[in-house]
């Protein structure tokens, strides 16, 4: 399922949720009914927490069916939240807090920001259960931000090139595709919300990109 919605006319949804196959991270202020969107789209169970007191989770949280990835500066009441739904839950110790940014993840594997120390890296690799490799989309190090990615496919920021699809199909072990949310945003990590169940978008995303949306990410097929 794709659903149009703004958060409290924000349309930057994977700013502020991040989502995974077993649960979604929202803002502690989601509203009831926001909640049953959410739910409803991602047929996941919703936790209201903020990550490192902020309500910007998918910024600062990023994670797949084996557990989340968060700012070093996560509190203990937050991590617990999170771990009574029984996921593994660490904390990322570099400098680079905006972890939701900077790694894009899915159940297969994960590209994460190339200045990531190798601490880090093995912080993902043993949480996630997953291969680890740095690397770019269009040149941008936060992979998280460019692209959207679930067990079925990745959609990326428009300019990235063949050789980075490539790359990105062989270390996520789904499709990968281009295309834009919010009537052309490029960031589109920051602008959608996905699992293997469905999408969230900007009330802006037009009927052609959700159609890119609904092939890139897998949806399509199960249309047809």
């Amino acid at each position: 399922m794709i659903r149009r919605v703004n958060l409290a006319g924000n349309p930057n949804l994977g700013v502020s949720i991040a989502a995974t196959d077993k649960v979604a991270l929202a803002p502690p202020n989601l509203g009831e009914k926001m909640v049953g969107v959410v739910e409803e789209a991602l047929q996941v169970p919703v936790i209201k927490t903020p990550i490192s007191g902020s309500s910007l989770a998918g910024a600062l949280a990023v994670g797949n069916s084996r557990g989340f990835l968060v700012s070093k500066y996560a509190f203990n009441t937050e991590v617990n939240a999170i771990k009574e739904f029984g996921l593994e839950v660490e904390r990322i110790p570099d400098r680079l807090t905006a972890v939701g940014n900077i790694i894009l993840a899915n159940d297969h594997g994960a590209l994460v920001n190339p200045l990531l120390s190798d601490e880090a890296v093995d912080v993902v690799c043993e949480t996630l259960d997953v291969e680890v490799v740095r690397g770019s989309i269009a040149n941008f190090k936060i992979t998280g931000s460019v692209a959207v990615a679930t067990n079925k496919g990745v959609m990326v920021h428009p300019q990235a090139t063949s050789d980075e699809l490539d790359f990105l199909e062989k270390t996520m072990k789904v499709p990968v595709d281009v295309g834009t949310v919010n009537q052309g945003t490029k960031l589109v990590g920051a602008g959608a919300v996905a699992n293997s169940n469905g999408v969230l978008v900007g009330e802006k995303t037009t009927g052609p990109e959700m159609a890119r949306i609904e092939e890139s990410l897998g949806f399509l097929e199960e249309l047809l």
